[in-house]
């Protein structure tokens, strides 16, 4: 991972912290550092055969946490009822994209489709006591 530049960004901010010492360029110190710690947790996850490395934040305090892969929800059994049909337009790439997705897995892309929509049915943020799990958007 390229460290440099969080490193030089880090060093800067800390001569003005020392400089000024405002609160605005202390809390401009910490994202950078949340930053190299997300780039970091990136390139581990792409060297992992399975699972990725997440940054979590318990208080202030940063941790590189391991989360292996969810099980597979169960494929829906032949005669659960399924009636319902849709068309569905997606750009080639997309399409290409899917099938090669499900013929790795070894099963069809309407399972594929179909277990990638149930997942995201339940909306996009799971609540479980105080931990919240799910994707975010800024």
């Amino acid at each position: 991972m390229e460290m440099a530049r969080f490193v030089d960004s880090l060093a800067e901010d800390v001569a003005a912290v020392a400089a000024v010492g405002d609160e605005q360029t202390r809390a401009s110190a910490g994202l950078r550092l949340l930053d190299a710690l997300g780039e970091a947790a990136l390139e581990i996850s792409g060297q992992l055969p399975e699972g990725h490395v997440e940054v979590r934040l318990v208080g202030q305090d940063p941790a590189l946490v391991y989360v292996g892969e969810e099980a597979a929800p169960p494929e829906p059994a032949a005669d659960d009822g399924l009636t319902s049909r849709i068309t569905l337009r997606l750009p080639e790439s997309l399409k290409a994209s899917i099938e090669a997705d499900a013929a790795r897995e070894g099963i069809s892309v309407n399972s594929l489709i179909v277990r990638a929509l149930s997942r995201g049915a339940g909306g996009r943020v799971h609540r479980s006591g105080k931990r919240l799990q799910g994707y975010g958007q800024s």
